[in-house]
């Protein structure tokens, strides 16, 4: 027997050029693939129109009358979590949080998207890590409070190259961990 092999999560939305907008113009993700009705950006999500999504499912149903949509998020990362935070806010995006600390120390928003499916974006741990260093933290002091391997924090404090854009390192949280 095969193994299955995840290919990415998928939302509906009832308005598909707007949820496209969304993602593209104020979240900077790029379409991999446009298919009118199902729309796949680069990381694999994708966005499907709700009325062809509930003609696949046969029953009539979609996820929005089951009232799903906040049981589980859509997260992504960038290194420059403050400008994104003005871009979101100058859009009158609705927040479920603004820019929050989290007990592991990743600074991170909350927010909906256009159908209210829940949105966040947090800093990468590896922007976490040197910028807790600079606050004078220890490499031990790091790992008690991230919960991230010590050799992982000296490894980040080590690299000289920044960060690669809403990349980080592969040591990120989220779908990472």
């Amino acid at each position: 027997m095969s193994g299955i092999t995840f290919v990415c999560s998928l939302v509906t939305t009832r308005d598909i050029a707007r949820s496209r907008s969304f993602y593209e113009t104020l979240l900077g993700q790029k379409v991999k693939f446009d298919f009118g009705e199902n729309v796949t950006f680069e990381g694999d999500f994708a966005i499907h129109a709700e009325k062809h999504f509930r003609s696949l499912l046969g029953t009539g149903a979609t996820p929005s009358d089951a009232g799903a949509g906040n049981n589980f998020e859509l997260y992504f990362e960038t290194d420059d979590i403050e400008a994104i935070l003005r871009k979101l806010e100058s859009e009158k995006i609705e927040f479920i949080h603004g820019l929050r600390e989290q007990p592991w120390g990743q600074r991170v928003m909350r927010l909906y998207d256009p159908d209210r499916h829940i949105v966040e974006i947090g800093e990468p741990m590896a922007s976490v890590i040197k910028r807790l260093h600079k606050t004078g933290m220890t490499a031990s002091e790091i790992g008690s409070k991230t919960s991230m391997p010590e050799d992982v924090i000296k490894e980040t404090l080590r690299m000289d190259a920044p960060l690669s854009p809403g990349g980080g390192t592969d040591e990120g949280a989220g779908c990472n961990t």
